[in-house]
């Protein structure tokens, strides 16, 4: 069988950023408040490194906070300080970029909208940057039940896909006469899963490899499904014979992976494969 990688998978430069700040900073007293990223085998690494995690601020008195990817609202460092505990701050450029241009919208008298999953603590920490004045969208069907207004503006989760975030937009542009859309889905987004659609029209079976708790990858695999039998794994160790009967023949393998999966976890469902 043939198997083949997407043109572009794996980490993307915010989580590699995320990644070299928390081991820049790996001691005993150095914890990520909730996992840096969604990837459980890279915070089990992390963690025999010397960078623990915390789920809330009531579980360290000393020592340094490590702000993950997603980010947290203005509250949260105001919080750490007056715990007297050092800041170290590993959100994404791009999930900075959408928390201060939906700060920057209410400030200037817009609506927010934010276009991404209630329940992401991403889209929780942009959400926090409006003082909890945004309404989020994860829906069609959301977007045209939301309430006209004088002046709206429009940010979006990093990992929302494209289509998704235009649709949506497009039921909301009748919402208000002042309309500022910020486009704030990341390039390494679209890229990944663009070329996880191309691949998935060329293949008989995709394997999405990531986080099962990995919004982008959920994505990725949803997108796959849309093209070919897909299956989302988290470690070569999930990897079924029997995706491969000779019953049902397969002659190619395509491989994706997450923004959040490391490289040795790729490399190693990639030899998998190689040797199925």
């Amino acid at each position: 069988m043939e198997v083949i990688l997407a043109e572009y998978l794996g980490f993307c430069y915010g989580v590699k950023r995320a990644i070299k700040i928390a081991r820049a900073h790996a001691n005993s007293k150095s914890n990520t408040l909730g996992p840096i990223i969604h990837n459980p085998q890279m915070v089990e690494r992390l963690k025999s490194e010397g960078v623990g995690t915390i789920e809330n601020l009531n579980d360290t008195t000393e020592g340094t906070v490590i702000i993950r990817s997603h980010g947290v609202g203005p509250q949260v460092y105001e919080e750490i300080k007056a715990k007297g505990l050092k800041i170290v701050d590993a959100t994404c450029p791009h999930v900075k970029k959408a928390q201060i241009s939906a700060r920057d919208l209410v400030e200037s008298g817009y609506k927010v909208v934010i276009i991404g999953e209630k329940n992401h603590p991403e889209v929780k920490s942009i959400f926090d940057w409006t003082q909890g004045k945004a309404t989020i969208l994860e829906d069609e069907s959301e977007a045209e039940n939301f309430k006209s207004c004088k002046k709206l503006g429009i940010v979006s989760q990093t990992t929302v896909n494209g289509e998704h975030f235009k649709n949506i937009v497009l039921k909301l542009l009748e919402k208000s006469n002042d309309i500022k859309i910020l486009r704030t889905i990341c390039t390494a987004t679209d890229q990944r899963q663009s070329a996880a659609l191309k691949l998935a029209e060329q293949v008989d079976v995709m394997i999405v490899v990531g986080g099962k708790n990995s919004a982008n990858t959920t994505k990725l695999a949803k997108l796959c499904q849309s093209k070919c039998t897909t299956y989302h794994i988290e470690t070569s160790q999930e990897i079924s014979q029997d995706w491969f009967k000779k019953s049902n023949p397969v002659s190619k393998i395509g491989i994706t992976a997450g923004a959040s999966t490391p490289d040795w976890i790729i490399r190693e469902v990639y030899d998998k494969c190689q040797r199925i």
